[in-house]
């Protein structure tokens, strides 16, 4: 009886000291079944000052000495950025890693995160498969998720206008329509893991020369045909949570404090929802990036002060930034949040990858964007009875390059070269352990397979005058915060020759970020561009070399001639940059001025034929249905990729591409392939109207295997018409 009296009054006192506790207020933003709108507005009205300001700013979350700075408790060791969360209406802080091929690590980091690299951005644009894209995107994406990241600074999409962009390897290449499909489908992926992917860099900055300050001079017609199409293209395939704004400035302002870009094109005309974010340095000002649409100043200390920490507070306290402008920021940050799961599906440190499974997703990705570029006397693929084979040049014994700057991400094994310079930012310059060398002798077992560096070029050609096939690796490190020459360099175009000259069976592997001028190609019997082909790279280009893939990549990119050919020869310049040549990017460049590049857009060769013919266009509304027929002519199976070009009056060059589709054929195998044309592919855009304006007439439709490869065409009339700026597919 007494333990009975004693348990009864254990029971009232815990109930007296329950009913003397607060109760939980409650949380309505964090029921799931309510909009993403609604979430956000609820918990932003919930906010304090403070809670919305701790939002809209965030930290490097790594150690950085030459600005004494020490990263904020919290964040990710080495990573890239970190916003703390508000604990307690359970919004988690949010931790964000660099970049579009992996899960990156910060070169000051003390540890380096071991993560699989896909391909550089390029070389996913060259599969033309937005299934490829979309694919490698869901990898890397769930190993951000399972390193504890909810923020994936990916996605960049700026057009290649300048091929000595030190970048371009980021990117998606040169036509909106392949860059904004290729880079959503990724971006797409990596939101699959209910994490936030940014699209970058926004908007127009296409070289790292005077990064901070050039200012890109664009007629904003003009941009929105081009540079800002491939933008809406990605958007609209995408949703992504955050775009972050560029270095840059615009016609005269900062990207992240430029009303137009952000506020005017983004919210206005394409009504896009989620938060723009500053990229790491890029913001200027407190009052006027606030005002202009800016949501979030990332990765202090790199602006040159705190302008979302206390200044906004001062700016929002003397009426300079409105409370209502605050609170949209916050419920800007939020609304992606719930948007893409990060309050629903919180992230932790420590998950299982599957290390082996995504070795199989990048090796694919890889081989499926290495490009053919030429094929001559049967030299590719590598035949049995080759049995003295020379590998040179490119470090080809050890591993495969990749790009330099933010987005590297640290291979399990580390760099297979360490130690060329530059060590430190923005390199190191890294080499995968996937050695082409060691692929090559796993694939031609009975075969003599010697190496030569390359650093000595006589040796070099003794070495291929004795061999039966030579394949030289030629090599271009790229990365963020410096352009480059189109020439290869340390003396690459001279070994290649001397190469050549010793044995017409050569074959040149390039480890590119973008286009290089290839004097040494009429010399050659075979190329191969395989760009930075990832963590799986050795792999992927023996198998590509000996037919075990059959090549089917394609050039997103023009290759030039001659430095003359591009529209900037002297560029990249520091300060104004002035498009004259408008919208007409590339290999519409080269078309407007009647040029013959190196290598044309949209060209990549295969170990098979097709034949593509029975083109019919057909008026859809304001668009145009396209039909057409592709065979396999060949004995190996392959993949085709029928490419449709429009051509209109006034527009910026004699033809646009208006479509494609990729299409695996065994042989002999026949498909039919439809392909229906984005209008705004085939209008002029009206700034002052602000709609896409169709004109009435007879448009071209071309069938070709790339720009250059036009092997049908007919014509289609349209009624024309207008399309509002808020149109989508």
């Amino acid at each position: 009886m007494k333990k009975s009296l004693a348990a009864l009054a254990i029971a009232v006192s815990v109930a007296a000291l329950a009913a003397a506790a607060p109760a939980q207020p409650p949380r309505p933003w964090l029921n799931a079944a309510l909009s993403p709108d609604r979430r956000a507005e609820l918990a932003a009205n919930a906010m304090t000052r403070d809670e919305k300001l701790t939002l809209v700013f965030g930290y490097f979350a790594t150690d950085f000495a030459p600005k004494q700075y020490t990263a904020q408790p919290g964040g990710r060791e080495g990573s890239a950025g970190y916003v703390p969360g508000i604990s307690r209406l359970g919004i988690p802080p949010q931790w964000e890693t660099d970049a579009g091929v992996g899960v990156a690590t910060q070169g000051a980091a003390k540890h380096k995160r071991e993560r699989t690299a896909l391909p550089a951005g390029i070389a996913t644009a060259a599969t033309w498969n937005p299934a490829a894209a979309f694919r490698g995107g869901a990898m890397i994406g769930s190993e951000a998720r399972a390193s504890g990241f909810n923020v994936m600074l990916a996605g960049g999409v700026d057009l290649l206008r300048e091929p000595r962009n030190g970048r371009n390897f980021e990117y998606g290449g040169e036509d909106p329509l392949l860059a904004g499909t290729m880079v959503g489908e990724q971006v797409r992926g990596i939101q699959s893991n209910s994490i936030i992917s940014t699209i970058k860099h926004y908007a127009v900055n296409d070289q790292e020369t005077d990064r901070d300050h050039g200012n890109s001079i664009i007629d904003p017609a003009v941009a929105r045909i081009s540079d800002l199409l491939a933008f809406e293209i990605a958007v609209e395939h995408a949703d992504p949570g955050a775009i972050m704004c560029s270095y840059n400035k615009v016609n005269g302002t900062h990207a992240c404090e430029n009303r137009w870009l952000l506020t005017d094109v983004l919210r206005r005309d394409w009504g896009w929802k989620g938060y723009v974010m500053s990229d790491w340095g890029a913001t200027h000002s407190s009052v006027a990036a606030a005002n202009a649409g800016l949501d979030q100043d990332s990765g202090y200390p790199f602006d040159d002060a705190p302008f979302f920490g206390a200044p906004l507070r001062q700016a929002v306290a003397s009426g300079q930034v409105s409370e209502a402008r605050l609170d949209e920021m916050a419920r800007h940050i939020l609304r992606a949040m719930f948007a893409h799961g990060l309050v629903d599906r919180p992230v932790a440190e420590g998950g299982p990858i599957d290390m082996a499974a995504h070795a199989a997703i990048t090796r694919a990705d890889a081989e499926e964007g290495i490009v053919l570029l030429k094929n001559e006397i049967g030299v590719l693929p590598l035949a049995a009875n080759a049995r003295r084979i020379a590998v040179i040049g490119g470090h080809a014994d050890k591993g495969v390059l990749a790009g330099g700057g933010s987005s590297l991400v640290y291979p399990r094994g580390g760099n297979a070269v360490p130690g060329v310079a530059p060590t430190g930012w923005p390199g190191p310059v890294m080499y995968y352990p996937s050695s082409p060398l060691a692929e090559i002798r796993r694939l031609a077992p009975g075969a003599s397979v010697r190496f030569a560096s390359g650093e000595d070029p006589a040796a070099a050609a003794a070495l291929a005058r004795s061999s039966d096939v030579v394949i030289v690796f030629a090599t271009r490190w790229e990365g963020e915060s410096f352009d480059v020459s189109l020439n290869l360099p340390d003396n690459q175009d001279a070994l290649i020759s001397a190469v050549a000259a010793a044995n017409p069976k050569t074959v040149v592997v390039l480890e590119t970020g973008g286009p290089v001028l290839t004097p040494w190609a009429d010399r050659v019997a075979g190329v191969l561009e395989a760009w930075y082909p990832g963590t799986e790279g050795g792999a992927a280009i023996a198998n590509v070399l000996f037919g075990r893939v059959n090549p089917s990549g394609h050039l997103p990119a023009t290759f030039p001639r001659s430095l003359d050919q591009l529209p900037h020869p002297a560029a990249p310049h520091a300060g104004d940059t002035s498009y004259g040549e408008g919208a007409a990017v590339g290999y519409k460049y080269y078309d407007a001025k009647g040029l013959e590049p190196q290598f044309a857009f949209g060209h990549g060769l295969s170990y098979t034929d097709f034949r593509m013919n029975g083109l019919r266009a057909v008026p859809a509304g304001r668009s145009i249905a396209v039909t057409l027929n592709v065979r396999n002519l060949g004995r190996r199976a392959g993949a085709a990729v029928p490419q449709v070009y429009v051509g209109g009056v006034g527009w910026e060059a004699p033809k646009r591409l208006g479509g494609w589709q990729k299409v695996t054929l065994a042989p002999g195998a026949a498909r039919t392939v439809t392909v229906n044309v984005d209008p705004r592919l085939l209008a002029t855009w009206d700034e002052a109207g602000r709609s896409w304006r169709i004109a009435p007439g007879t448009y071209q439709v071309m069938l070709g295997a790339s720009a250059r490869d036009i092997r049908q065409t007919v014509n289609v009339r349209l009624a024309g018409g207008t399309l509002p700026a808020n149109w989508r597919p």
